[in-house]
């Protein structure tokens, strides 16, 4: 009777997380090993069943296990040990050469892409500054044409050909 109750018991993911001491993350990892889908109630709030959770801390022992306790190479008989460790210094050895040579080659290949870069900064860096420099002068020029018509304003034709200078007030 009891051992049936708790069968149907049903555990939160909360409850579960607390039971197995980890995240949701290896919680979705774990279904996956165990192959269990967890289900959802009438609200659609997860739940798991009490077995589901054993069949779950089955797994996390035997995943922990394998981790603590890595799989080991045999080496084949008549080989002795030291062979073996060679060929893995060998092995060890050709994969840093090839690390060296790839990272060298791809060093050389960016130092050939931004090689003309600082030319290009340099002209960047005159042209903005000749910009700005034009910029000034075009306010400046702006500045002369609007005193310089207003000076032209200044004259009124009086007849003949002739032109009177009307006095204009500056205030300063």
């Amino acid at each position: 009777m009891i051992k049936e109750k708790l069968n149907e018991r049903i555990l939160t993911p909360q409850e579960v997380r607390t039971i197995l001491k980890t995240d949701n993350k290896e919680i979705v990892e774990l279904c996956k090993k165990a192959a269990i889908r967890p289900r959802k109630n009438a609200k659609g709030h997860t739940y798991f069943s009490y077995d589901e959770v054993k069949n779950l801390r089955k797994v996390q022992a035997q995943v922990h296990s394998a981790v603590t306790n890595p799989v080991t190479t045999r080496v084949p008989a008549g080989v002795g040990a030291s062979s073996g460790n060679a060929a893995i210094r060998s092995v060890l050895a050709g994969l840093q050469d090839l690390e060296n040579k790839l990272s060298d080659r791809i060093a050389r290949v960016i130092d050939e892409k931004l090689e003309g870069m600082d030319d290009v900064v340099v002209e960047l860096i005159r042209c903005k500054t000749d910009n700005e420099t034009l910029k000034q002068k075009i306010v400046d020029l702006n500045k002369e044409v609007y005193q310089l018509k207003n000076e032209l304003n200044s004259y009124k034709p009086v007849g003949l050909g002739f032109y009177k200078k009307k006095e204009v007030y500056v205030w300063e």
